[in-house]
């Protein structure tokens, strides 16, 4: 290799097997489908709140967070990664910026665009499969 330099091949399909092609593209539609579920879901509860009680209950992305940290991850008395998140969603001490987009952002916003990744994933790689079916 003339000047010392190493040569690194071009990633290219091949790189990734079938397999994982199959993998990525389920592991999209879980991702976009699931999501897109989630936010469902969540805009007709909001919905049905809104004709029961008469007005819009706003839910951000930092009170979901909250809520499924405190029900599922973190214990009294856990110092884990999750534990931070949580105090930190609690009582911010800096990336306050962060922190007020994520109580503005809503939630149902939030999970529209995680589907949509999601779902891009899913129809990018079942068009490389496609492709390598030709």
């Amino acid at each position: 290799m003339p000047g010392g330099e190493r040569e690194f091949p071009m990633m290219d399909r091949r790189m990734l097997g079938k397999w994982s092609w199959w993998f990525l593209s389920a592991l999209g539609a879980v991702i976009g489908y699931g999501f897109l579920l989630g936010f469902l879901w969540l805009v007709v509860a909001q919905i049905s709140d809104w004709l029961r009680v008469g007005e819009w209950i706003h839910l951000g992305v930092a009170e979901g967070l909250h809520a499924e940290l405190v029900r599922c991850c973190v214990h009294t008395g856990d110092k884990g990664h999750w534990a931070v998140l949580l105090q930190w969603l609690e009582s911010p001490i800096n990336w306050l910026g962060l922190h007020k987009l994520l109580e503005v952002l809503p939630a149902s916003l939030a999970m529209f665009m995680v589907s949509v990744t999601g779902n891009c994933l899913f129809i990018y790689c079942k068009d490389r499969i496609a492709e390598r079916k030709l």
